[in-house]
């Protein structure tokens, strides 16, 4: 049984909000901390003893939430989160299609038990599909959208940037839009529905900007040979005296302008809209930058339009001066940390409850707080296990 109580922990509009999330690993979670940053009361419910690669004080992608241990194989198990959806607005799942239903816990037992509820579910290859049923990564996900293949300036071979285009950019954040948008819809119109966010899909529509200039004919599918991809000397990386490297990104006319009198080569410099010039620029631009150390730039830019800016470790990132006006990092439990994005004039995102040393750690605080009774009855038949 539950007694609906409405919590709303942080400070964010989505305050109010309440979510179930069936935990993951990877965009699910970061997904939902996202929501929780926002503001919502979301309760993650890990399996007894959690699972790998995921979990501990230092996972940030857990920060926010506290963590119930239920047992999904055991029948009170299912019917505790059954009860937690029936209060919930929304329930977040990334595990592979079909499990949830194999527990009893997938849409149609959802939905019947809460009609408006906006059932987010996140994956790789997308709940249909020849690949649906198959294993998957990040790397394979933007590999097939045709999003990997343009990456890096290694004429030879592509590169990745970890799993930031895939997981995060073109899964959670597609996910969280779509259970926003989804949410606002079940507001008006009183009923809930699903959302099959698709790494996949996200990464092919973040894509977007690259599909319309190859169909307009301005993208050559090779690397190093378009405008933002390192093919124009003046969008590239470069590297200083100190074995670091600049980040330059003149790419309006009146900027560029600005970086060739800040490198000295404003009087050298051949004409830049000529391809045939671009060898000859990228060796003046290369070797200018090679004559100074990398602050020696900073300072030189600092206050211009040239578009130059510092490549960073993240541990520098943490200190840069404009990050820190903003508060873009934040100290918080031991560590230096992302504050919640983007910002809101009056209500304000904050950050809550650390990730949690283990998962269950929360198990019957949470449950009471969600309004579940014999809380103590889940605990001695195993059905929920406090860490």
């Amino acid at each position: 049984m539950i007694e609906v109580m409405e919590l709303g922990q942080g400070t964010g509009p989505l305050r109010g909000v309440k979510v179930v999330e069936l935990a993951g690993i990877g965009p699910g979670p970061h997904a939902c901390m996202i929501l929780a940053d926002l503001g919502a009361d979301v309760i993650r419910i890990d399996r007894p003893g959690g699972q790998a690669l995921t979990g501990g004080p230092h996972d940030l992608l857990n920060r926010g939430r506290p963590s119930v241990a239920l047992d999904l194989k055991h029948p009170d198990g299912v019917a505790t989160a059954l009860d937690l959806v029936a209060g919930a607005d929304v329930l977040v799942e990334g595990l592979r299609p079909g499990t949830t239903e194999r527990l009893g816990l997938g849409p149609d037992e959802c939905l019947a038990r809460n009609p408006r509820l906006v059932y987010g579910r996140m994956t790789g290859w997308g709940q249909t599909g020849p690949l649906s049923q198959t294993a998957g990564h990040d790397l394979g996900y933007i590999a097939i959208a045709g999003a990997l293949f343009g990456l890096g300036q290694d004429k030879s071979r592509p590169h990745f940037p970890a799993n930031l285009v895939g997981d995060f950019g073109g899964g959670s954040t597609y996910l969280v839009i779509g259970i926003l948008a989804a949410l606002l819809e079940s507001r008006l119109s009183g009923e809930g529905q699903v959302v099959d966010a698709a790494i996949v899909d996200g990464t092919a529509h973040l894509n977007a900007m690259a599909t319309g200039f190859l169909a307009g004919g301005v993208l050559r599918e090779e690397r190093a040979a378009n405008l933002l991809d390192g093919g124009a000397p003046f969008y590239d990386l470069y590297e200083t005296a100190d074995e670091r490297h600049l980040a330059i990104g003149a790419l309006e006319p009146q900027f560029y302008d600005e970086l060739v009198a800040g490198l000295g080569i404003a009087d050298t410099a051949p004409g830049r809209n000529d391809p045939a010039h671009h060898p000859e620029l990228r060796r003046l631009i290369a070797d200018a930058v090679r004559g100074r150390s990398q602050a020696e730039w900073v300072e030189v830019f600092d206050g211009t339009d040239a578009c130059v800016a510092p490549v960073l470790p993240m541990t520098e990132a943490f200190g840069h001066p404009h990050l820190v006006a903003r508060g873009t990092f934040v100290e918080r439990d031991g560590m230096t940390q992302p504050a919640p994005a983007p910002r809101f004039s009056r209500t304000a995102p904050s950050l809550t409850s650390p990730p949690p040393a283990k998962a269950g750690q929360d198990t019957r605080d949470a449950l009471r707080a969600w309004g579940i009774v014999d809380v103590d009855a889940l605990l001695e038949s195993g059905a929920a296990v406090q860490a």
